[in-house]
């Protein structure tokens, strides 16, 4: 039941009753209708924008999980990556300088996956960028894994060559330890016996008897068997080990194997001489890698014990005069 108002009168002291128009209690209506739809939207938006509902909660609560579940995961690409970082050096500076290998590039190691856009579907969101880093991670990690093991089955593959490369790679002294008087000159820059001035000596010269035998250092396959083209040499066998390997005996005065024939290491080849542009009975010996003269003391390592290899280096750094 609406109440009644009243309204004093003042002029004669009475109260009358307040009629109220239809038109004044619409106005009343709406005013207060349109005041309470306004206090309703602020509150509204109050609401929204500062209290949380329980889905939006449980939502946030998922998010933050998901960024802390994102961190682990960075954490734990990190450490895979230094384990990588760790096979890879092995790789390159253990494994595959065993196996005579050159190491992989780093550029190919590095090579990256996808182009500018291939994140570009990740961006836009509000964590956008710890996704992005993520994917990256993963995806380098990836490709680090693939070139990784490509590199293991070449690394497997030469392996298994292994026994065959060890049996080829110059290991011994061509002369034995009992018939050599002494090692007349070492590898590097000496006296030239003829011309008296220094220049690079690109082998060792062991200083024999005129026919003490002379040991292939190395299983290959001779290529040259005869006198040297220049003269200097001269009586002189090149035996090709594979491997980019390559061995010179020169000044023989016999030779007993011919171009194309199959040797082991340890096989008689020659005899000690002194022919060509030499002072005294030796052999000239020398290892190429790659065409390239390197020190012989370092293919000795099945005759000589770390004390004399030391003794040796030694030697090598004395200046002397070669004796061809």
């Amino acid at each position: 039941m609406s109440k009644v108002k009243y309204k004093f009168n003042k002029k004669s002291l009475t109260f009358d009753r307040v009629q109220t128009s239809f038109r004044k209690k619409l106005l009343y209506f709406f005013t207060h209708l349109s005041t309470g739809v306004v206090f309703a939207a602020v509150v509204l938006v109050l609401a929204f924008n500062f209290v949380d509902s329980p889905k939006e909660k449980a939502q946030k609560r998922e998010i933050e999980q998901m960024k802390l579940q994102y961190q682990i995961m960075n954490d734990q690409l990190d450490k895979v990556t230094k384990v990588i970082k760790d096979l890879e050096d092995r790789d390159d500076n253990i494994y595959r300088v065993i196996f005579e290998s050159e190491p992989i590039p780093k550029t190919i190691r590095d090579a990256g996956i996808g182009g500018v856009d291939y994140y570009e579907k990740l961006s836009g969101y509000v964590n956008s960028e710890l996704i992005i880093e993520t994917e990256k991670k993963m995806n380098r990690i990836l490709g680090q894994l693939y070139v990784q093991s490509k590199s293991y089955d070449e690394v497997f593959n030469l392996a298994k060559n292994k026994e065959r490369m060890l049996a080829s790679i110059p290991a011994i002294q061509p002369v034995n330890n009992k018939d050599l008087k002494r090692i007349g000159s070492y590898f590097g820059n000496r006296m030239d016996p003829f011309y008296k001035v220094r220049k690079f000596h690109e082998g060792m010269d062991f200083s024999a008897t005129i026919g003490t035998e002379v040991y292939a250092t190395g299983n290959g396959t001779i290529i040259t068997a005869g006198r040297d083209a220049g003269g200097g040499y001269g009586n002189e066998i090149i035996i090709d080990h594979g491997y980019n390997y390559q061995t010179v005996y020169a000044h023989l005065s016999r030779i007993y194997v011919r171009p194309g024939q199959k040797i082991l290491r340890g096989q008689i080849i020659g005899g000690v001489g002194n022919t060509g542009k030499s002072t005294s009975p030796h052999l000239h010996y020398e290892v190429r890698k790659n065409g390239l003269a390197v020190n012989p003391i370092y293919f000795f390592f099945n005759d000589i014990t770390p004390d004399q290899f030391k003794l040796m280096l030694d030697f090598s750094s004395r200046p002397s005069q070669t004796m061809d």
